[in-house]
Formats: structure tokens, C-alpha cells, sequence
């Protein structure tokens, strides 16, 4: 017996990019200093929890930078790229916040799929930098769910503020 064709939704995703004066290195640097240096592992979160969810959440908030998202972990596509002749610096950032993502997840367990979120901050070739995500709320919500599209919109602003404030394209 054979299984049964997957189910496919169709759904788009939306594409956001902040540009920003900020040479690429000091993007980079901007972003870590907001959501930390160094990668957090899940298991980290996890060790002193003691079984509850009110360790958790503390254990959660003592790794939370400035702007409550922290660092899961960086893939440097600039470091292989240029193997091929590319020679653009692009950094591959995962953030995010597991009390930002239960709210999310509660309704839906499959937005999981996008929680945590990423980043990719490119050096343009005029010496600034840029920085590109896809909206989540773009790719968690494909089916009718208000109350986890109007979670996942929440996450959409809290990483619009974070993007600008790192880009230097907030507002006064």
C-alpha cells in the first residue's frame, strides 16, 4: 500500500529589506549587541527550568537582549561564497524568543516551522549594508487562524522595530 500524496498549501511569502548606512561590519556588530554574541542552545534554556514553566520563562529572560530577541545561531554564507567567485560578506542570523513564539505555537504548533525567525544581513557593493527577512506572519498563518495571525502579526512588529533600530532607520 502506498502513502498517501502530501497535502500542499500554496501560500506567499512577504519579503521585507531595511537598507542602512551602516558599513556591514558594523550591522553585524549592531545586531549582536542587541541579541548577544553568542548562540543560545535550547538545551541551555532547559537547564534550570526544573519542569515548570515559571523557571522557564526565567531561564528564557535571562538570555533576552535590549529588544527581548535573543541569538540561536550564524551561518556565515560569506565565508563559502567566495569559493565561487562571489565576494559579498552575508551573514545568516537565527533570533528569536520562545515567550514570543508560544503565542504563536499555541495555535498553532506547525508556525513552529518559523519560529525561530532569520535574518540575512548582506554587504551591498557601495559599502553599506542591508538587512532581509520574510514577514512571519507571511508564512506561519496559510489557513484561517485570527488568533494566531494576530500573534504572528505582533511578532511582525517587534521584529520590524528590532530591524530598524539595528539598520539606523527608526524613527525619531
Amino acid at each position: 500500500m502506498s502513502a498517501p500524496d502530501p497535502r500542499e498549501v500554496q501560500f506567499p511569502g512577504v519579503r521585507l529589506r531595511f537598507d542602512s548606512n551602516k558599513t556591514y561590519d558594523e550591522l553585524v556588530a549592531t545586531l549582536l549587541a542587541d541579541v548577544g554574541d553568542a548562540p543560545v542552545r535550547m538545551d541551555d534554556l532547559l537547564t534550570g527550568a526544573h519542569g515548570n514553566w515559571e523557571s522557564y520563562v526565567n531561564q528564557v529572560e535571562s538570555y533576552l537582549g535590549p529588544s527581548k530577541f535573543m541569538l540561536f545561531g550564524l551561518i556565515d554564507h560569506g565565508g563559502w561564497i567566495k569559493l565561487s567567485g562571489i565576494d559579498r560578506k552575508v551573514l545568516r542570523a537565527i533570533i528569536g524568543n520562545p515567550l514570543i513564539a508560544i503565542t504563536m505555537l499555541r495555535h498553532d504548533v506547525t508556525a513552529g516551522l518559523f519560529a525561530p525567525v532569520e535574518l540575512l544581513l548582506v554587504e551591498q557593493p557601495d559599502g553599506h549594508s542591508s538587512l532581509f527577512y520574510v514577514k512571519p506572519s507571511s508564512l506561519m498563518v496559510v489557513e484561517d487562524n485570527p488568533p494566531l495571525l494576530a500573534a504572528a502579526q505582533e511578532l511582525d512588529a517587534k521584529l520590524a522595530a528590532l530591524a530598524a533600530k539595528i539598520t539606523g532607520t527608526e524613527a525619531d
